[in-house]
């Protein structure tokens, strides 16, 4: 169906379609019909039928070239990574990778899962509703074994490590992702882990969790949640080209540039104020919500959190690790 003009942009920007792509797309339709008005001045005889035909044939042409302010990409394409299900997106494999001791996420998921295990399926949460305070302490040991221990140095705010729930941002996220994608629930003072899943977890181990959490982590879970950045700028829709984006440079600066470009809906909804230009604030709202709460939540990079070093801005980049590329792979 065509969108109207005051209907929401089909690019998921939020914005009114007038406001947003209707300009690119009009500027590709004025594209088809100058083809179309030089096709008819050499075939005046073509009828009705056969001009719908080569109608259809330029616009999946258009549809299927690739456009510069994709980095390469097909329209078709990039609709098909904007809002196709998880488990149909193209020119892309995802796998589960084989150890998954190095991501943060899954581990976490392992001592939730151990300690139901361990009282029958279910275990007793605080007053608050979180996880009780022995699980919180055996999830912050765990740190010096991740890749992003290297970058820890103050433990009181790290946020893979905390005295309780509230503080160790990491295991938060982890818990909200095994609910939302139905692992786990709380009831009457109790997380219990459902009765499906356990018998996942004995047949298959933590591995047969991977793929559902990375689907809630994607799909359900609101990245916006630990920040004070506008909720009206939601990241999500692009995560895909933002990762394949990120694994072929690594640059954190050079990949807000990308978005903006391709997307620049997304630019013109952070506005100026007095201390950060719109790129500066996409740029941020891009290393909080997409590279640090879940690219290394997950274990896929770790970044420096230094933004300068003797007084000099250093430029921003996500060390990609073995996750990554075992996780994604596009056959682009």
């Amino acid at each position: 169906m065509k969108a109207g003009r005051n209907d929401p942009c089909p690019c998921g920007s939020g914005k009114k379609y007038k406001s947003c792509c209707m300009d690119a797309m009009s500027k590709q339709r004025v594209d088809i019909i100058d083809d179309l008005k030089q096709i008819t001045a050499m075939n005046a005889n073509l009828s009705i039928d056969e001009l719908n035909v080569v109608a259809q044939h330029k616009a999946a042409e258009y549809n299927n070239r690739a456009y510069d302010d994709f980095c390469g990409l097909s329209p078709a394409q990039m609709y098909n990574w904007l809002y196709a299900p998880f488990g149909e997106l193209e020119s892309l494999t995802l796998c589960v990778p084989e150890d998954l001791t190095a991501c943060p996420v899954m581990r976490y998921l392992s001592l939730i899962l151990e300690e139901a295990m361990q009282h029958g399926g279910s275990f007793k949460s605080t007053s608050k509703g979180n996880l009780p305070t022995k699980l919180v302490k055996q999830a912050s040991e765990l740190l010096p074994e991740f890749a992003v221990a290297g970058f820890e140095t103050e433990l009181s705010i790290s946020e893979f490590a905390g005295s309780n729930e509230d503080k160790f941002n990491a295991l938060h996220y982890a818990r909200l992702l095994a609910e939302l994608s139905g692992i786990i629930y709380r009831r009457s003072g109790r997380y219990h882990v459902k009765k499906t899943a356990q018998k996942q977890y004995k047949a298959q181990g933590i591995s047969a969790f991977f793929l559902p959490m990375l689907e809630a982590a994607i799909k359900q879970y609101n990245w916006g949640y630990f920040d004070n950045f506008s909720d009206d700028i939601d990241l999500q829709p692009f995560w895909l080209f933002m990762l394949w984006r990120l694994r072929s440079h690594g640059s954190i600066d050079t990949l807000a540039g990308e978005v903006a470009t391709a997307f620049p809906a997304l630019l013109s909804q952070c506005s100026n104020d007095e201390y950060f230009s719109s790129h500066n604030l996409l740029e941020m709202i891009i290393g909080s919500r997409f590279i640090t709460r879940f690219l290394q939540f997950w274990g896929f990079v770790t970044v420096d959190p230094r933004r300068y070093i003797d007084g000099k801005r250093i430029p921003q980049e996500a060390k990609r690790q073995p996750l990554l590329s075992q996780t994604f792979e596009f056959l682009l």
